[in-house]
């Protein structure tokens, strides 16, 4: 409870700052307000911009970059590690840049595939995470599926790495 969601973000068409505020104007008062940082995969630039935007109103900022995704903070240190989706690299970048620019405070959230095996790892790694989100893990079978937003008012606007993808089963809810 209190994650900007992605859905959110999209209706702001991909301002994450703008979400971030109208979301802390009415809820900050009443819970941690946790920003996800993904949607223009550049997990660093946006918690630095939601970091100066909220200040205090801010809790932490929550890194959710697909596994098939490399998230454009990691681009330059490419071929040194599996730079795919969130990783000790994005998540000791993000934690260093908040510590340079004063937000200190702002806790890391991570999600996306974690389960205990990955957690184990990032712990054992000493990965300044502090907290996981595991929703998936939780789920037995074949019924793990994201809803994103990929399209607002018939434009596509969806964080990277999702797209609007045609289906012929599916009919538009009026």
């Amino acid at each position: 409870m209190g994650t900007v969601p992605h859905a959110l973000i999209a209706t702001y068409d991909g301002d994450t700052v703008a979400a971030a505020r109208t979301f802390a104007d009415h809820f900050a008062d009443r819970v941690n307000v946790v920003v996800l940082v993904d949607f223009e995969n550049d997990s660093v630039k946006t918690s630095l911009e939601v970091a100066d935007a909220l200040g205090d109103r801010l809790w932490g900022v929550r890194l959710d970059t697909s596994h098939t995704v490399v998230d454009r903070s990691l681009w330059r240190q490419m071929g040194r590690f599996d730079p795919s989706g969130v990783n000790p690299e994005l998540v000791r970048l993000v934690r260093s840049s908040l510590d340079d620019a004063g937000h200190q405070r702002v806790k890391i959230v991570v999600s996306g595939g974690f389960n205990a095996e990955r957690i184990r790892y990032f712990e054992q790694e000493g990965v300044p995470v502090d907290a996981y989100g595991v929703g998936s893990s939780l789920i037995r079978g074949e019924n793990d599926f994201t809803a994103d937003v990929v399209m607002v008012e018939g434009k596509p606007c969806a964080k990277v790495g999702r797209e609007f993808l045609s289906n012929e089963r599916l009919e538009p809810v009026v």
